[in-house]
């Protein structure tokens, strides 16, 4: 059985991990699950991917306590690679991924959130990093991506003091980029992947990869690899279908199919 379900509408792959009566917490055969969903997406086909949680009360409400408590240092070191490995996959993942949060976030939850390209959440959401009141730090890259998308004062205050955060904080602070009502919450994480998934995908896909790239870099490097993926988009299919029909003087204008080549 896996705990984690695929569903294909249009140009878009939503993907939905399936644990609702544990509130959709990971363990190792979750994260197993997510990795291989991932892996088995059809990127010539998908141009955007939604991640969400089933249930109306929890995205991932963090990794499985029970199952960590009689962990030696081995083993907890080594659940932490796996949880990094998945995570950074989805970070690295050549698609857009749109993290759609319909209620708790917190510990995995929140770093599985963080390694999407944008967090949409729902007015019910709950965001926090737990992990100090258990004995232990953020294992998946909760100490590392808050500091980086919220700055590094306010992710260790919510780190250290394990404060748990609410919808309009996390919009307020830059966690997520919109909150909506919970039953329009799918409506309109669709509605922006639909956006995303129209436009040229070559160019979708390098714009992800310049900004992954090059936020860790000088400017002098980073504007480097801006322009090497900047030339790789010429001479695609994408680019002389996009420019002919902006330049076209027709009326009205011819609308650009776009093809992935």
């Amino acid at each position: 059985m896996s705990f984690v379900t695929t569903e294909i509408q249009g140009a878009v792959a939503i993907v939905t991990i399936d644990r609702p009566k544990a509130l959709n917490a990971l363990n190792p055969e979750v994260l197993a699950d997510l990795k291989a969903a991932f892996e088995a997406i059809d990127q010539n086909t998908v141009r955007c991917v939604v991640l969400t949680g089933a249930g109306d009360k929890s995205f991932v409400a963090g990794a499985d306590i029970g199952s960590m408590s009689t962990m030696t240092k081995a083993e907890g070191e080594a659940l932490g690679k796996l949880g990094n490995d998945v995570f950074l996959e989805i970070e690295s993942f050549p698609l857009p991924v749109i993290a759609a949060v319909n209620g708790f976030a917190l510990g995995g939850g929140n770093e599985l959130a963080m390694s999407c390209d944008i967090r949409i959440c729902s007015d019910n959401a709950v965001f926090g990093q737990p992990e100090v009141g258990l004995g232990i730090t953020p294992g998946f890259g909760g100490t590392q991506r808050r500091a980086r998308l919220v700055g590094m004062g306010m992710a260790k205050q919510l780190v250290y003091s394990a404060l748990n955060i609410k919808a309009d904080e996390a919009l307020r602070i830059g966690l997520v980029n919109a909150v909506y009502p919970q039953a329009e919450l799918m409506e309109n994480v669709l509605k922006l992947a639909g956006k995303i998934a129209k436009n040229a995908p070559i160019a979708v896909r390098n714009c992800k990869k310049a900004i992954n790239d090059g936020i860790s870099l000088p400017i002098e490097k980073a504007v480097e690899v801006e322009e090497k993926l900047f030339g790789d988009c010429f001479e695609t299919h994408d680019q002389v279908e996009g420019m002919s029909c902006f330049l076209s003087r027709e009326k009205p204008k011819p609308k650009a199919v776009f093809t992935n080549n």
